[in-house]
């Protein structure tokens, strides 16, 4: 048995490591709490947009009468031979299966499209150290033939989710679309946590581009929480303060929506197919951004879970560890008794 003093000791650490963990799942849940609001913000400009091309869309020629291919160059679709991967992971640990889950989600996709070329973005530190120990860290390149096809890491982006900016955002769907309009890739995908409350997320492979409809996603692969998860999200939640329901903007999605369907005849100072091409790009880094945002907030949510499971865990082996403590300590005064009681009878 062990002794006293050593179960003290431990006791001790294992009191200590609990009031970091608590103190690191309520710092969680106050960022989470930012992060959600920070991406009911971006909501209104993002739905407006989308709102707006729809209503060009219903209002210009995008495709060409005669040979019905798409004026945009967004839009065209073409045989896959080379595909850009964009993967959204966090920058630090301590989030439970947060990193691991995406990452699993992106080599899944990567085994479907076997065969191909494919060149990836990494945001995010761990995903960045993964898939460097896994591929060839290599530069963009212009043409690429199935026959010499590879996966490799192009491009990283660490230490940018602290603060989400809409620029980086911004300067990286502008990078894809230039290379899509080129033709140096057919098609771009987009890995991440879709976050909608604490008990409501998912891992979604998304297709970014082509853009086959306004306002609908292609979601490729998706894999939601289990029951078990959504369990242990809703007892840290709970202690925590957070909010488990997503807010409720249907009077905004409404109001934004009229702008797509009301039957008026807009007048636009510029073509109506001239505004459409110039607001076709944003409605990409858009994508990215809110992709970037929902991942921030998942990944608050994914560590404030885990920190409260690891709360619960110190406290079960500190309850262990104190019944240990006073068995030893009931066996120690037992036998102080019994050498007493022989010495005593032994005289």
């Amino acid at each position: 048995m062990a002794n006293i003093l050593d179960i003290r000791r431990r006791i001790r650490s294992v009191t200590n490591t609990r009031q970091i963990t608590k103190a690191m799942k309520m710092v969680s849940a106050a960022k989470l709490r930012r992060a959600q609001e920070r991406a009911l913000a971006a909501r209104p400009y993002a739905q407006m947009l989308t709102n707006v091309l729809k209503s060009l869309v219903s209002r210009a020629e995008i495709y060409d009468p005669e040979t019905g291919e798409p004026k945009h160059p967004l839009l065209a679709q073409r045989p896959e031979h080379n595909v850009l991967l964009i993967v959204v992971t966090g920058d630090k640990g301590l989030a439970g299966a947060f990193n691991a889950n995406i990452l699993k989600s992106a080599m899944r996709f990567l085994e479907s499209k076997s065969g191909k070329n494919i060149e990836i973005e990494a945001i995010g530190r761990k995903g960045r150290d993964f898939l460097r120990r896994r591929f060839p860290v290599a530069k963009p390149r212009e043409t690429e033939s199935p026959e010499t096809a590879r996966t490799a890491l192009i491009g990283e982006h660490v230490g940018v989710l602290n603060k989400v900016e809409y620029r980086l955002a911004s300067e990286l769907a502008e990078q894809v679309i230039e290379r899509y309009a080129k033709e140096e890739i057919d098609s771009v995908y987009l890995v991440y946590n879709e976050f909608k409350s604490v008990i409501a997320q998912r891992l979604v492979v998304e297709q970014l581009l082509p853009i086959a409809q306004i306002g609908a996603p292609e979601v490729r692969q998706a894999e939601g929480m289990t029951q078990k998860e959504r369990e242990r999200a809703l007892e840290a939640a709970k202690g925590a303060g957070v909010g488990i329901r997503p807010a409720d903007t249907r009077e905004i999605d409404a109001e934004a929506a009229k702008f797509a369907t009301a039957p008026v005849d807009y007048i636009y100072e510029q073509p109506a197919e001239e505004l459409f091409r110039s607001l076709l790009p944003k409605y990409v880094s858009i994508q990215i951004f809110r992709a970037m945002q929902e991942s921030v907030a998942a990944e608050h949510a994914a560590r404030m879970t885990a920190m409260d499971a690891a709360t619960n865990n110190a406290t079960d082996m500190i309850d262990s560890l104190t019944l240990a403590m006073n068995r030893a300590r009931q066996a120690k005064i037992t036998k102080e008794i019994i050498e007493i009681v022989s010495g005593a009878a032994a005289q």
